[in-house]
C-alpha cells in the first residue's frame, strides 16, 4: 500500500509516494525551495505543486517544522510568523482536494525510524534528533511518541541551541567538523542529563556525512547511531500518519 508524504523543511520541500510495506519511497522524491517568505499560501502551492508531479490523488501527510495540536501549526521558529494560529490541514487539505494529516517533522521522522530504522525494537526512551535548518526531537519511550517536544529550543550556553548546533548553524559559521561535532557532544550531554535515554539516533541531511562527526563525539553513555532512512525518514513519517488517520492498511504500521 503506497500513501503520500511531504516534508515541509526550512529550506526545501520534498514528497514522494512511500511504500509502507517496506518503509520506502516508492519513487524518486522531488523537492522544490521552500518560498521566500514562507507564508501559509506559499509553502501550500508548493506543497500542491509536489503532489501534482505525481499526479497523486488521495490521502497525504504532510510534515510541518514546528508545534501541531489536532492539525493546527503552533509555532513557526523556521517559517513565516503567519503559520502560527493555522489550520493546516484545512488549508493543505482545501488546496490539494485531498485529506491531509500534519504532524510535527522531526516527530514524523522518529516515528519512521521507531518503526523501520534505527529505533526499531528498543523499548527504553529513545530520542531521534533532526538536524539541519534547526534541530527537530522525537521523544519515545516503550515505542510511544512524546509529541512536540521542540528539544532543539533548549537553552545552552546562553543561546537557543538551535542557533549553535543545528547544520545551518555549522553552514552558516564555516565550522569544521570537529568544531561543529563539539557542539552537537555539548548538546547530546545536555539532553542527556535531562532524559538519560538508551539510544540517540541522528537524522536530518548530515546524517548521509555521520562518518565525519559521530567518531568524534565523546562523553556520551547512551549509544549514538545515525538515522538509518537519512533525510527519507520525515517523508515516510508522515505517509505513515497519513495511513494512521485514515486507517489505510499497511503490514508494517
Amino acid at each position: 500500500m503506497d500513501v503520500f508524504g511531504v516534508d515541509i523543511g526550512g529550506s526545501g520541500i520534498k514528497g514522494a509516494p512511500v511504500d509502507l510495506t517496506r518503509g520506502e519511497l516508492a519513487g524518486e522524491r522531488f523537492k522544490v525551495l521552500t518560498p521566500q517568505p514562507s507564508t501559509p499560501d506559499t509553502v501550500a502551492a508548493r506543497v500542491k505543486e509536489v503532489v501534482d508531479h505525481f499526479g497523486w490523488s488521495g490521502p497525504v501527510g504532510v510534515t510541518f517544522p514546528g508545534v501541531v495540536v489536532r492539525g493546527t501549526t503552533r509555532t513557526a521558529a523556521n517559517v513565516d510568523k503567519h503559520w502560527i494560529g493555522t489550520d493546516a490541514e484545512a488549508l493543505l487539505g482545501e488546496r490539494l482536494g485531498a485529506p491531509v494529516t500534519v504532524l510535527n517533522d522531526a516527530d514524523a521522522a522518529g516515528l519512521a525510524e521507531i518503526t523501520y530504522g534505527a529505533g526499531r525494537g528498543r523499548k527504553g526512551t529513545v530520542i531521534v534528533l533532526t538536524f539541519g535548518t534547526g534541530i527537530g526531537s522525537a521523544v519515545f519511550t516503550a515505542g510511544r511518541l512524546v509529541p512536540n517536544t521542540e528539544l532543539g529550543h533548549l537553552e545552552l550556553n546562553g543561546h537557543d541551541a538551535e542557533t549553535r548546533a543545528s547544520s545551518r548553524a555549522k553552514e552558516d559559521g564555516d565550522l569544521t567538523w570537529p568544531r561543529w561535532a563539539r557542539r552537537v557532544q555539548r548538546y547530546l550531554a545536555h539532553v542527556e542529563r535531562l532524559f538519560s535515554p538508551e539510544l540517540f539516533v541522528i537524522g536530518g541531511g548530515v546524517s548521509r556525512k555521520a562518518d565525519k562527526f559521530l567518531p568524534l563525539i565523546e562523553g556520551i553513555s547512551a549509544e549514538v547511531v545515525p538515522a538509518q532512512l537519512e533525510n527519507t525518514a520525515g517523508i515516510v513519517g508522515a505517509a505513515m500518519a497519513a495511513s494512521a488517520a485514515r486507517s489505510v492498511p499497511a503490514s508494517a504500521v
